[in-house]
């Protein structure tokens, strides 16, 4: 196949506007009520619940769904208000930054073969198809173009902080980034380096002496959940982008509220397959919580979750 065969369909970020008359498939997911339909339904309820009266709502995701037009849905729902903290994945400011600045992802398919992808210059993320150009070459340029830049304004940042200025700087209502920094959300990632973003911070440190300070991120969410009256959490997908969100809530006995969406088992005793009953055991939810577990593609439980707030 020729690398323009592939290269057709351009994909689109979603917003809750897109979502209008989605919420009417909740009622009748109600009535067939079965299976994955009722924790649907609940995590609908806890969700609403949970913006009502909690005052620190978290929400927390993988990288690999700012690939999709999730991305936009993210940037809306902070934008918006619904959520006032953010945890995630070094991937997830290489994909904004890149989709920001420019890059194009497309519509691909799993089973592409991935030797003819590479030789097509073509990065594959499930069935999203990457091309070269539009991921590593620009995040390094939008780091190279403004690292000097605020270096100057001062050495040392905060993670969160660092990401306002980058968010300050794409001009896209669909970035995550951005609708961060005009809402003033942090966005806290624990594993920043892992990823074209973070490893490209540490290059162009050796010549300008920028560091970053990620106990200031610590101080951050450290103030925000041991002032809040009451807490929520939208956790997405699993790995550290969960474990962080859920672990510093242990600190004032647990989330109040909290809704797991995930593919991931529990057999293996993984933190990603972990169930919200044991993070009770842990002290990371409490006993009288609104929780629920989502078994389900996030491409697909997420805009029907996120509908449920237009109703």
């Amino acid at each position: 196949m020729k690398r323009e065969d592939l290269l057709k369909e351009p994909i689109e970020d979603i917003t809750l506007e897109d979502l209008r008359g989605v919420e009417k498939i909740l009622p009748v997911l109600d009535k067939i009520y079965g299976f994955s339909a009722e924790a649907i339904v609940r995590g609908s309820k806890i969700l609403k619940d949970m913006m009502k009266d909690a005052d620190l709502r978290f929400l927390s995701f993988t990288a690999n769904l700012v690939s999709t037009g999730l991305r936009g849905l993210f940037a809306d729902l902070i934008r918006k208000g619904y959520f006032n903290v953010v945890i995630t994945t070094g991937g997830t400011i290489d994909h904004d930054i890149a989709r920001g600045n420019g890059g194009k992802y497309y519509k691909g398919l799993f089973e592409y073969d991935d030797t003819m992808l590479r030789e097509l210059e073509i990065h594959r993320l499930g069935n999203v198809l990457v091309p070269f150009e539009s991921y590593g070459k620009v995040i390094e340029e939008v780091v190279r173009k403004n690292i000097d830049e605020l270096v100057r304004i001062k050495k040392e940042w905060p993670v969160y902080e660092l990401l306002w200025e980058f968010g300050k700087r794409i001009d896209d209502r669909n970035s995550i980034l951005r609708a961060a920094y005009e809402k003033k959300v942090p966005i806290i990632v624990p594993g920043v380096v892992d990823g074209s973003f973070g490893t490209n911070l540490f290059i162009f440190s050796q010549f300008n002496g920028l560091r970053i300070n990620l106990f200031e991120d610590m101080k951050m969410i450290k103030d925000l959940v041991f002032s809040c009256r009451k807490s929520g959490a939208l956790i997405v997908g699993g790995g550290i982008s969960k474990h962080h969100t859920i672990w510093w809530n242990q600190f004032k006995d647990g989330l109040d509220y909290a809704i797991y969406v995930t593919t991931a088992q529990e057999y293996d005793g993984s933190l990603s397959g972990a169930k919200p009953r044991e993070a009770i055991s842990w002290n990371k939810i409490k006993p009288v919580s609104e929780n629920v577990v989502i078994y389900g593609d996030a491409t697909v439980i997420l805009p029907i979750l996120s509908a449920s707030l237009l109703m």
